[in-house]
C-alpha cells in the first residue's frame, strides 16, 4: 500500500494509478489547473450549450440534472439555471421513507423551493431493501443497488422525456483520481464503466424478481444512449473553485441545513456531505476495511489540493477520524435489513484487506503500511 507523496490518497482506490513519481491523478490534474485559462474555458461550455440549443430548439427543457438537494447538486441547479440562463428539469431518485433522513427531505424541497420543476424517482422500497441486503451480503457493499439505481434514473428520464443533454457535478477521475471511469475532461459518457455500474443488477436478483423490478437499476445500454444522442457532461470541469467545501459554503448560505455529528461519530469532518442518509457512515467504515481508507480522507485530500490543510495536518486529521462509525447508524442499518449485529460484524470482517491490514494481538487490526 503506497500514498501519494503530495496528499494521503492511497494506491488501494480502484481505478486508481500513481505516475513514475508517485503522484496521484487528482493531484496531477489539481497542479495542472493553475495554468488553466478558466475564461477560455467558460466559452467552451457556453459553445457546449449553444450548440445543444441549436439542434433542440423544441425542447421544453434544456437539461436534465440528477440532485438529492445537497451541496452539489444545489450549486449546480442555480448555476445552471441563474448563470447559463438554461431551464433544467431536476430529476431525484430518493430514497424510501426508512432511509431518508428528515434533513434530506428539507434539503431536497429547499431546492425544489427555489424555482425549479422536479421529477422524483421512487423504486419500490421493498425491492430496494432486498437490493441493498444482498449487496451487503454478498459484496460488503450495501450501496451496490443504490448507486446503480440514482446513476441510471437520470439517463432513463432524459430518454423518456427527450432531453439529451445531462449535468454532473464533480469528474470522479479529476475530483479522486478514479481514471476507470473515463478522462480528465468534461465528457461523462464513460461513467457507465464504473466498478458499479458496469455489473448491472442482475448479480443481486434474488429468484422471484423481474426485469420490470429493475428497470431504475439497470443503466441504458450504449445503444439507447446513442439512439437518443445522449450526452453527460460534468460541470465541475468548468469552474475553477469547484470544491466540496466551496459547494457546501454556498450552498449553506441557500438554505441547506448540515449535519451536527462530530467527525469522530460519522467518520467525516465536513458537516455537508451526505444529507440525505446516514447509512452512508457505516458504508465509508467498511470501504475502510476493504481498502485501507474512508471518508476523512477523500476529505483531506481536496483540502491539501486546495491549500487549505497541509499534508501533515492532514495525515493527523486521517490517523484520528478516518474509518469511524458510532454504534447506533450500525445498529439502524442491521434493523433495516433485518440482520443482527453478528452476523453484520461476521460479514464485514470477511471482506477485510488481508493485503491491508495485519492484526496486533495487543491493539488489534493496524493498517501494514501506517499512513506518515
Amino acid at each position: 500500500m503506497r500514498y501519494c507523496v503530495k496528499c494521503v490518497q492511497p494506491d488501494t482506490r480502484p481505478g486508481i494509478k500513481f505516475n513514475d513519481e508517485g503522484v496521484c491523478p487528482a493531484c496531477v490534474y489539481a497542479e495542472n489547473m493553475k495554468s488553466i485559462d478558466w475564461t477560455e474555458r467558460k466559452k467552451e461550455l457556453m459553445k457546449l450549450v449553444e450548440e445543444h440549443k441549436k439542434h433542440n430548439k423544441l425542447l421544453q427543457y434544456d437539461c436534465i440534472i440528477g440532485v438529492s438537494g445537497g451541496k452539489d447538486s444545489t450549486r449546480q441547479a442555480l448555476y445552471v439555471k441563474e448563470v447559463l440562463g438554461l431551464k433544467p428539469l431536476l430529476v431525484c431518485c430518493t430514497y424510501p421513507p426508512e432511509q431518508q433522513t428528515e434533513r434530506g427531505a428539507y434539503n431536497l424541497g429547499n431546492l425544489i423551493s427555489q424555482g425549479f420543476d422536479t421529477i422524483s424517482v421512487s423504486p419500490s422500497p421493498h425491492i430496494w431493501k432486498r437490493l441493498m441486503r444482498q449487496g451487503f451480503l454478498k459484496y460488503g457493499n450495501w450501496a451496490r443497488s443504490t448507486e446503480m439505481a440514482l446513476f441510471a434514473s437520470v439517463p432513463r428520464v432524459a430518454i423518456a422525456y427527450h432531453i439529451p443533454l445531462i449535468f454532473w457535478g464533480e469528474n470522479p477521475a479529476t475530483q479522486f483520481g478514479n481514471l476507470g471511469v473515463g478522462s480528465l475532461n468534461w465528457n461523462g459518457n464513460l461513467m457507465r464503466n464504473s466498478n458499479t455500474i458496469s455489473g448491472g443488477p442482475d448479480v443481486l436478483l434474488e429468484q422471484d424478481m423481474h426485469e420490470n423490478d429493475i428497470i431504475w437499476y439497470r443503466y441504458p445500454s450504449l445503444t439507447e444512449m446513442e439512439q437518443a444522442n445522449l450526452q453527460i457532461v460534468y460541470l465541475g470541469y468548468f469552474w475553477k473553485d469547484w470544491s466540496k467545501l466551496n459547494n457546501g459554503n454556498f450552498s449553506i448560505a441557500h438554505g441547506l441545513e448540515i449535519r451536527d455529528d462530530p467527525p469522530e461519530n460519522q467518520g467525516a469532518l465536513n458537516p455537508f456531505d451526505a444529507l440525505d442518509d446516514d447509512f452512508v457512515v457505516v458504508n465509508q467504515m467498511i470501504k475502510h476495511i476493504k481498502y485501507g481508507f474512508g471518508k476523512v480522507t477523500d476529505e483531506v485530500c481536496e483540502q491539501i489540493r486546495v491549500g487549505t490543510l497541509t499534508r501533515a495536518e492532514g495525515v493527523e486529521l486521517v490517523k484520528k477520524y478516518d474509518g469511524r462509525c458510532a454504534s447506533s447508524y450500525i445498529q439502524r442499518f442491521c434493523k433495516y435489513i433485518d440482520i443482527s449485529g453478528d452476523t453484520f460484524w461476521e460479514v464485514v470482517e470477511s471482506f477485510r484487506n488481508q493485503d491491508v491490514w495485519t492484526k496486533d494481538p495487543v491493539a488489534g487490526w493496524k493498517l501494514k503500511c501506517p499512513l506518515k
